[in-house]
């Protein structure tokens, strides 16, 4: 690009200085690892700084692509290569959809389970993942199966990599050489059927699957000869579509002498890529989303931005070469990652169609980048983040405060955010949250609960769906709050579960209820694992006397009792414990991801508690925002539609249409894409567990979604497809 132009010598320049400060503020570790930032320094910083936008008359001209037959076909889960899950078909359309009803439903009999799966349909065939690890084809007109394949599943416990087209599969035409297939992951393989008869694909690694060192989740994208795979632990990969040979690897966690390597201390684990990617055919650019650097809660460990974790990465198809990355959030100790797919989108800025690549994240920011140089089309705003409390832990200096795109989710807990649903839950939240940190990028404080949003999103897996038509861009999202405590851990030996001491017995007794049988916390309850490092004997002692918010008083205990509970609590009543001589640094854990929920198990934050979101790229602002799902106990008490949970996702068509699913109530409902009305519902068996697809067989459109329930939103867990279409006599007239 022209780096003599002046808005990209200011853009290049705070990039710059950006990386700079953070790295003085969370770069290598001072000498001594027990030591707090210093605050005062942080507040030092400006506020805020700016990113401009990149110049309107400098962005990337419109392709015109992807091509119209793509828009109307689903070759590809999401849709097509650029993941946008929209359809040009208008048989169903607002005027009609009321009429929508049942087509046909399959049951793989074969297990229950939880699909994530956006299914592909090819020349009236639907191929798709079933519970009990099959890959089945199935008549797209009936829902009949043609075939089933099992591939060879890992012994033992299962990992997410290890379910077959976990999160999508691809097709692939085929060639002169070589012959069409359908293309999926399952546990550190590659597999390539063929679409007519589910075998195995003779040429395509061998026995038709090849590895994949890192496993895999999401589908892959084609261009040309290539293959390019998301690995679902780390990097990504480049294969040879005729015969499976690894072409190249990128690595998302960058090894010695790569560029980003010294973003990290200490390279631990992360930057993984199970959020999906999309495909850019008339460029040859692939576009991967990554996620958090780990362990979550707690980056003592990793010191640094760290690269590239929280990122889009722009990489040349055919040689695997970073062409540019944006990253979201420097240093993430907060689980925020980059969740689902990019969407590539052409929007118009200044009168002109410009290429972009639009990438929703959990914080709720949407992204919107050109595709070839990755600079924003709005200007990035960033706000000074506060200093870390916690020994060892070196936060980044600054943080995205996005004002356009408007942000789709609400992004930190205040007071002001307690659930008013009922005066009960209201005093019950109060108490709950009267002494937990909140705020703007909170850090994590030792043995001090913080409240914060988006470790479900905001958007999730499920990402978000384009109309090109509009500009609009269509995304579900949550808005739960969640409780975490970060504290110190000791290396304890294990006990003799046989002989219990009376501290033992008595915490059973007494305190294992709430704080649970390994101290780690249960729901919002903290952990007293580590308590010593915080706590002492008095402060314990009148904490049992009087009890505190939610806490009870303790049971009456003699003076004997309340020592041997004490000696217990603080590791007083065994040997001495490994962790006595001091380590090189404190060893953190925390208490798991525990939701933030009232006395009857509703969210404790004022709802929505779930959206679907319009969104115009256009102008960056929010078209409409309505509830998506609905507590039907809550409304006939008269409280308006709240929204729940959702792990969904939506689809636009062309027929004016965005159909989501996902919900608590098992819902599947169309809304007006132009209002967010609501037009049409219909029960599935159990939740929708992956966004829908459309197709059309012999004239007639049909929407068809997995609904088998359980995953995160828990509840029972089943093995359907289900599939709508207008009556035959509609489709007809």
């Amino acid at each position: 690009m022209n780096i003599c132009n002046p808005t990209k010598l200011a853009w290049l320049l705070l990039l710059v200085l950006w990386t700079f400060d953070d790295l003085k503020a969370s770069g290598p570790p001072p000498p001594d690892p027990w030591a707090v930032e210093d605050a005062q320094a942080r507040a030092a910083l400006p506020e805020f700084k700016e990113i401009p936008a990149a110049n309107p008359g400098e962005l990337t001209k419109a392709a015109n692509w992807p091509r119209a037959e793509s828009m109307t076909n689903w070759h590809r889960s999401l849709g097509d290569a650029t993941s946008s899950r929209f359809s040009a078909l208008t048989q169903i359309n607002r005027g009609n959809v009321k009429r929508l009803e049942v087509a046909w439903t399959y049951r793989s009999k074969d297990g229950v389970g939880n699909l994530q799966c956006n299914p592909i349909i090819v020349e009236g065939v639907m191929f798709a993942p079933t519970v009990g690890h099959h890959i089945v084809a199935l008549n797209a007109a009936t829902g009949a199966e043609l075939w089933r394949f099992k591939p060879e599943i890992r012994l033992g416990g299962m990992r997410l990599e290890d379910y077959p087209a976990r999160r999508g599969l691809v097709f692939w035409p085929g060639d002169v050489q070589s012959s069409a297939r359908i293309l999926f992951t399952c546990g550190n393989w590659i597999y390539a059927l063929d679409p007519r008869t589910g075998r195995p694909t003779d040429g395509f690694g061998e026995h038709g699957r090849t590895v994949l060192p890192t496993g895999g989740t999401v589908a892959g994208a084609i261009f040309k000869n290539v293959l390019v795979v998301p690995g679902f632990n780390r990097d990504v990969f480049g294969y040879d579509i005729r015969n499976g040979k690894l072409l190249w690897t990128f690595h998302t966690l960058p090894q010695p002498g790569e560029f980003g390597y010294e973003t990290w201390h200490r390279v631990s684990d992360g930057a993984n890529c199970w959020g999906g990617m999309a495909l850019d055919e008339a460029r040859g650019i692939a576009y991967v989303a990554t996620g958090s650097p780990k362990p979550n809660f707690v980056g003592t460990g990793h010191h640094g931005d760290n690269l590239f974790s929280n990122c889009i990465l722009a990489l040349d198809v055919l040689t695997g070469k970073r062409l540019w990355h944006f990253q979201e959030i420097r240093h993430d100790i907060w689980d925020l990652d980059i969740p689902a797919p990019p969407n590539l989108v052409t929007v118009r800025r200044d009168g002109r169609r410009v290429d972009a690549v639009a990438q929703v994240t959990k914080l709720g920011n949407t992204l919107l980048l050109d595709r070839v140089t990755g600079e924003s089309l709005f200007p990035v705003r960033l706000r000074r983040a506060p200093a870390s409390k916690l020994p060892g832990e070196w936060t980044a200096s600054y943080q995205p405060d996005i004002q356009t795109p408007e942000p789709f989710a609400r992004q930190q807990f205040s007071p002001a955010d307690v659930t008013t649903r009922s005066e009960e839950a209201r005093e019950y939240i109060k108490k709950r949250v009267a002494t937990v940190n909140t705020g703007w990028f909170e850090p994590f404080e030792e043995g001090k609960p913080t409240v914060l949003y988006n470790i479900h999103g905001g958007a999730e897996w499920t990402g978000a769906a384009f109309d090109p038509i509009s500009g609009c861009l269509y995304v579900s999202a949550n808005e739960i709050p969640w409780i975490v405590t970060v504290f110190r851990d000791d290396n304890e030996p294990p006990r003799d579960s046989k002989n219990p001491t009376l501290g033992e017995t008595l915490y059973q007794q007494s305190c294992a209820s709430c704080h649970g049988p390994d101290r780690i916390g249960v729901g919002t309850a903290p952990p007293l694992r580590g308590l010593r490092h915080r706590a002492n004997d008095a402060e314990v002692l009148a904490l049992l006397k009087t009890g505190r918010n939610l806490m009870p008083a303790a049971p009456p205990m003699t003076d004997m009792e309340q020592k041997a509970l004490l000696d217990f609590i603080f590791l007083r009543d065994r040997n001495a414990l490994a962790s006595d001589s001091k380590p090189v640094r404190p060893a953190y854990t925390h208490n798991g991801y525990p939701k933030l929920l009232d006395h009857e198990n509703y969210p404790g934050n004022k709802p929505p508690w779930g959206t679907l979101n319009c969104i115009d790229l256009n102008t960056g602002r929010l078209r409409w925002k309505v509830p998506l799902g609905e507590y039907s106990e809550l409304t006939a008490q008269g409280i308006p539609k709240t929204g729940t949970e959702n792990f969904g996702g939506a689809m636009v068509t062309a027929g004016g249409l965005v159909f989501c699913s996902g919900t608590r109530d098992n819902l599947i409902r169309a809304f007006d894409a132009a209002t967010g009305e609501e037009l049409w519902s219909r029960k599935l068996p159990l939740h929708g567990t992956a966004p829908p697809a459309t197709y059309a067989v012999d004239g007639r459109q049909y929407v068809v979604i997995a609904a088998t329930g359980g995953g995160k939103l828990g509840g029972p867990s089943g093995d359907s497809w289900v599939a709508f279409a207008l009556p035959k006599s509609v489709t007809h007239e």
